[in-house]
């Protein structure tokens, strides 16, 4: 015994033992909390899970999907905030980011402790508090305003245009500032040195921004990029709070994760629920790719 334990002792302090050491909490955590619900999913995507136990189906779960107006519906809700999103949440914290980078900002620190309060503020009071602003009564604040100009009162989130405005104004409102902290952090990493060269050469601001600050943003402007296309795609607290739950009017805020919530959750059908989570899986999955391929991200490196 006492053999055995001088063993593990010297692979616990050994080089070779102690990084295995290091990430096995990483591994374990990965496993549990990763592999195993992946693995789960899949199997159960394939089942139509009952409180007596699982019947295995085959593809029938995927076969619904396909005939799945309802599910059709939501991915393309999801889609549309998705690329809505993209555009307004990647080009325009990257100008505030050169903004208050620039010489034109003081109080650059007060400035990013502001533009981060909105993301520390839970979902579910943001969500509230623009339900309340969006409220289709002539008490909610933007009818007032509405009122102010001289216009009748709106339904807000009872239509397209206007419901999806008041989410994506949320999104913004939450999310503006975080992209915005991490286009200044890329910045940081700009030597200076290159736009003491363009100033010497006569280049405009436009120029340098355009030739100098976007090429060398690339990674940072990659990586906001992949995480607001899987953040698109998987939304569903906001719209979740902004309605009031699941029952938007005729599905407008329906997203592909509020769809997977309806039927696993309050419909007890965790097989299709699986199938449902698995297909936005694959589509997140595929559109990062296709982006990350197109960006020359995955592209090797010439031998020299």
């Amino acid at each position: 015994m006492e053999k055995k334990k001088n063993i593990f002792s010297r692979f616990l302090y050994s080089q070779k033992g102690a990084p295995f050491i290091f990430v096995l909490p990483f591994i374990l955590t990965f496993c549990i909390f990763w592999i195993y619900p992946m693995l789960s999913t899949v199997t159960m995507s394939f089942q139509n899970i009952k409180p007596t136990g699982a019947e295995w189906v085959g593809v029938e779960n995927y076969a619904k999907l396909l005939k799945d107006n309802v599910f059709h519906q939501a991915v393309g809700n999801s889609m549309l905030y998705m690329v809505l999103t993209l555009v307004l949440l990647i080009p325009f914290p990257m100008l505030w980011a050169v903004l208050i980078d620039s010489n034109l900002v003081k109080a650059k620190g007060v400035w990013k402790a502001i533009m981060y309060i909105p993301a520390l503020t839970s979902v579910v009071i943001s969500g509230t508090l623009f339900r309340l602003m969006f409220s289709e009564y002539k008490t909610g604040l933007m009818n007032q305003i509405m009122s102010f100009f001289g216009h009748d009162s709106v339904k807000w989130l009872k239509m397209y245009p206007t419901a999806y405005f008041a989410l994506l104004l949320l999104c913004c409102w939450r999310w503006t500032g975080v992209n915005t902290l991490y286009f200044m952090s890329g910045l940081k990493n700009i030597d200076t040195a290159l736009y003491e060269s363009a100033d010497i050469d006569g280049a405009t601001p436009w120029q340098k921004f355009r030739y100098v600050t976007i090429p060398l943003l690339k990674p940072t402007i990659i990586y906001v990029l992949t995480i607001s296309v899987y953040a698109g795609l998987a939304m569903f607290l906001e719209s979740f709070m902004l309605w009031a739950g699941n029952s938007s009017p005729n599905n407008i805020g329906l997203t592909i994760v509020g769809y997977l919530y309806k039927r696993g959750i309050e419909k007890n059908q965790m097989g299709y629920a699986s199938a449902v989570g698995l297909v936005l899986l694959v589509v997140a999955l595929g559109i990062n790719m296709v982006q990350l391929i197109a960006t020359g991200t995955f592209k090797k490196e010439e031998e020299k």
